[in-house]
């Protein structure tokens, strides 16, 4: 057996753990509407998260008219959408998603597999820039016959520990010297929580498969990994190691002994982000890319937010990493796939390699005061990302001075990808061995993971 415990190294110009996820239950969507009624292509895109701010809404429309303009013969129509994993199975089957939708890297080998998205190398191949991406980022959306069918879209993250500057300093903190020992964001957690009642200093989202995911995070941040694959690609879980059992100790003491996590245990990426943005939330970890998202839909008030590198300790210790991919319905016509394309290059990735398009973005963008510049990790090479930033300097308007302790270290990180078979079904089976922690002070946690680690492995025996 060849144990992915050993170190995973990779800088931010290396390669990332391309990854699968848990098989969805249906054959595919259809392709939706066709042509309009004045021989335009309809195309539903993917806009923006439910409820998002309107200066949010205004920028992402502008981008739809600038786009539109380019390209008189598609009309682009936008739609509200958050990726879920409980959720997405179920929009795909019912043909209720949008012809661009987003998906995590964990979604798309398993759909390739089962045919439900649809194959869109031959469009993919017109982009100058095809030929550029990570090799490792474009496997992640490609399928066994080589062709690629999600392409690597909005951002590719790496963990990080998410912060409240406020809450810092109402404790006697420092919020320009964050935690960078699991042991100091204890001691953070809790003089947060005794100055603040109410406020969880720390909080753990546990539901929609988030637990799993950022149990997952924790276990790597502690030398863990909760799957090991062989040289003949056979998965063996492994949630019964130490690192994913400190995890739990961890939070189990926050929880039960110092009281310092609040009384909302139920949390997931969405919600996670609301309790953060509205001051009820000290530190939290997740992708270093959310304060965007924040700003759009939770009305974030920048002066507050802090970003650091996740602690790490003990050897093998490393970063979750991940990222979004577009995909369509496997149904999508050629004339929807060359129009979804067209749209993906303008609105994801196109701003990345030209100095024009970059510029225009970021006009755009702070035109209607959102993000510009929230750290996250090259799609092509550290050497582009970096001149891409330059391009962008004078429109930078995200409070970077206060995400220091991520920024300064993001191009050493040592990236570890997610678990790559059966993903999405094997955190949500951690979910619950999460909440049982904080929510049962006599949670027996070696029996929680042995019965994981079997739930899990039976997944896995499925093929």
């Amino acid at each position: 057996m060849k144990s992915t415990r050993r170190a995973i190294a990779l800088t931010l110009v290396g390669a990332l753990t391309a990854t699968a996820l848990a098989a969805c239950s249906s054959s595919g969507s259809g392709d939706g509407d066709g042509e309009s009624a004045d021989g335009k292509t309809t195309l539903k895109v993917v806009s923006l998260l439910p409820g998002s701010e309107p200066e949010a809404i205004d920028a992402f429309n502008e981008q739809v008219k600038q786009f539109e303009d380019a390209n008189p013969d598609i009309d682009v129509v936008p739609e509200e959408y958050e990726w879920k994993a409980t959720t997405f199975a179920a929009q795909l089957a019912g043909g209720t998603l949008p012809d661009v939708f987003e998906i995590p890297f964990t979604d798309a080998k398993t759909l390739v597999e089962n045919k439900q998205i649809a194959d869109l190398d031959e469009q993919f191949r017109t982009l100058p820039y095809a030929d550029k991406f990570n090799p490792a980022i474009i496997e992640a959306g490609t399928g066994p016959d080589g062709h690629v069918y999600a392409i690597p879209a909005k951002n590719v993250y790496g963990v990080g520990l998410h912060y409240n500057r406020a809450l810092f300093e109402s404790a006697g903190l420092d919020p320009d010297s964050p935690p960078t020992t699991w042991d100091q964001v204890r001691e953070y957690a809790k003089k947060i929580a005794d100055t603040n009642p109410g406020v969880a200093g720390y909080a753990q989202m546990t539901q929609n498969n988030t637990g799993g995911w950022q149990l997952t995070v924790n276990t790597y941040s502690r030398g863990g990994r909760v799957q090991e694959v062989g040289d003949d690609g056979k998965a063996t879980e492994s949630l019964d190691n130490d690192g994913t059992k400190e995890a739990l100790e961890f939070l189990q003491a926050l929880r039960w002994e110092d009281n310092s996590m609040g009384s909302n245990f139920l949390l997931d990426w969405g919600t996670m982000n609301e309790a953060f943005a509205a001051g009820q939330v000290g530190m939290y970890t997740s992708g270093s890319d959310v304060y965007t998202s924040m700003v759009q839909s939770n009305g974030l008030d920048p002066a507050t937010y802090g970003l650091t590198a996740l602690p790490l300790d003990g050897d093998d210790a490393g970063v979750l990493t991940g990222g979004t991919l577009a995909a369509m319905p496997a149904k999508a016509t050629d004339d929807k796939k060359a129009a979804a394309v067209k749209w993906i290059d303008f609105f994801y990735l196109n701003k990345l390699v030209d100095q024009d398009a970059a510029v225009k973005d970021a006009q755009t963008l702070v035109a209607s005061d959102q993000p510009v510049g929230t750290p996250v990790l090259p799609m092509f090479s550290k050497e582009q990302y970096l001149e891409n930033q330059e391009w962008i300097k004078d429109y930078i308007n995200v409070p970077l001075n206060q995400m220091t302790g991520y920024t300064d270290t993001m191009f050493d990180l040592p990236l570890v990808g997610e678990p790559s078979q059966k993903t999405q079904e094997v955190y949500a089976l951690m979910d619950p061995v999460v909440q049982a922690v904080l929510t049962d002070q006599n949670a027996d946690i070696d029996k929680l993971l042995a019965d994981a680690n079997k739930q899990a492995q039976a997944l896995l025996d499925q093929g």
